[in-house]
């Protein structure tokens, strides 16, 4: 079923109250975030200068609402050798780039800490789909079928506490699409405590450079099973 109006389809009023709702929650949790976890943010830097050569903060160019791009900022957790614009799914021997801090920080999540500051200035929301590389063209494309480029990117979203790196491109792009259709505070919040609880208990989240044939196969069975009400 195609569903790349979904979004356009939706009451009108009922999604720009709640767009201005959501932004105003968006700059106040990345706002506390960042005077909050401020000193996190400066252990994890020095850590970083200490642990590999290099600049502390990776930023690259990501696609945003409505295929718009934008820097993307994240703690550095690779070599400054590693090929850039390339998803870490698709590197040959992944790992053989990540640092040792890196391997904890992708792992725990904490590489995607800087994103507050995408978040602040208006370019990414706490919770939506997660931006992709330029270079992503086929999980663009497969999410345009479910109006999910319609949508600003998030730190977390849908897709990501349903499988996050072991999905293929198409049961990505359909968890998105079910997150636009069900676009609200209740989604948003059964987004964000999942992600809570899996990042405590990092059961579902696999890092891309731990992705293999298997966990892609046994992710794509599960296609069917998602909703799209």
């Amino acid at each position: 079923m195609n569903k790349t109006s979904t979004f356009k389809n939706k009451n009108r009023v009922e999604i720009k109250f709640y767009a201005f709702v959501k932004r105003t929650l968006d700059i106040l949790v990345a706002f506390l975030g960042i005077v909050i976890l401020f000193p996190i943010f400066l252990i994890i830097s020095i850590a970083i200068k200490m642990d590999s050569k290099g600049p502390v903060i990776f930023s690259q160019k990501r696609y945003g609402i409505n295929k718009t791009t934008f820097n993307i900022y994240k703690f550095r957790t690779m070599d400054v050798l590693a090929p850039k614009n390339v998803a870490t799914k698709d590197l040959g021997d992944s790992k053989k780039y990540i640092t040792k801090l890196g391997s904890i920080l992708r792992k725990t999540s904490l590489d995607e800490l800087p994103q507050l500051i995408n978040i602040l200035i208006g370019q990414m929301s706490i919770i939506g789909p997660r931006p992709v590389i330029l270079e992503e063209y086929n999980l663009i494309n497969e999410r345009e079928k479910y109006g999910a480029n319609a949508v600003k990117p998030g730190l977390t979203g849908w897709a990501q506490v349903n499988g996050r790196d072991r999905l293929d491109d198409e049961t990505k792009a359909k968890y998105d699409g079910e997150y636009v259709e069900n676009f609200g505070f209740v989604m948003d919040l059964k987004c964000f405590f999942r992600t809570i609880f899996l990042v405590f208990s990092k059961d579902g989240i696999v890092d891309g450079s731990e992705v293999s044939e298997k966990n892609l196969e046994e992710n794509t069975i599960g296609i069917k099973n998602i909703s799209t009400k």
